[in-house]
């Protein structure tokens, strides 16, 4: 399949933006909608998980990303290997992340990733980061307790918000003692994150579990 050339950076915060996704019919995407869940945020074309569903099949996969084509692209690759433990949506998180989760059933949001997310460098973007307040907050209230949330970015300034973020919300404790993660904990890496590495670069990471409160 060719593959889809998109813009780089898409403003959240413009009109187009703003709906909040309409959830799909669960039953009708996931063969067993009582397993665990894996949410991804800002999955860009997904090959994070479409390998993660292959190697978990008791895990069910859900990716977020606000370029609609990436979207596309990504649920064709699903349904040509017959995945029926793994869905794409296209939307803006920060706007849909509320009734995206409520839609939900009750306690299967077990695992969140959110890796290299768009940096947004000029102080007066700062706004369109992906890891708002709300969202930790919204987070906390359907992760279960002891999920895991793991962040990642090439970029140390936007890989310390999103840590400080979660690491001051009450419902987050970091597991790692050292400052950073050294290795990722998951079996799979993104195509950025291979990337970043390959050219000597490096990944800064921090995991988080959610309290029992």
């Amino acid at each position: 399949m060719a593959k889809v050339r998109v813009r780089q950076h898409v403003n959240p915060l413009s009109r187009r933006y703003q709906t909040p996704i309409t959830p799909p019919d669960w039953n009708l995407v996931y063969a067993n909608l009582a397993q665990p869940l894996h949410l991804d945020i800002g999955c860009a074309r997904g090959r994070f998980l479409l390998q993660m569903a292959q190697i978990q099949p008791k895990v069910n996969f859900l990716g977020i990303e606000i370029r609609e084509s990436l979207v596309k692209e990504a649920n064709l690759q699903r349904d040509n290997l017959n995945l029926t433990n793994l869905h794409y949506l296209f939307g803006n998180i920060n706007q849909s992340i509320n009734v995206l989760l409520e839609s939900l059933p009750v306690g299967t949001l077990q695992y969140v990733t959110i890796q290299f997310p768009d940096p947004w460098f000029k102080k007066r973007h700062i706004k369109r980061r992906v890891v708002q307040p709300n969202l930790v907050d919204t987070l906390a209230n359907y992760l279960v307790d002891g999920g895991s949330v793991f962040v990642q970015s090439d970029v140390e300034s936007v890989a310390v918000e999103m840590r400080d973020r979660f690491h001051s919300h009450p419902s987050f404790r970091i597991k790692h003692q050292q400052e950073w993660l050294e290795n990722n904990p998951f079996p799979v890496s993104t195509e950025r994150e291979q990337y970043v590495l390959s050219k000597g670069g490096k990944a800064y990471r921090a995991l988080f579990t959610k309290k029992k409160l």
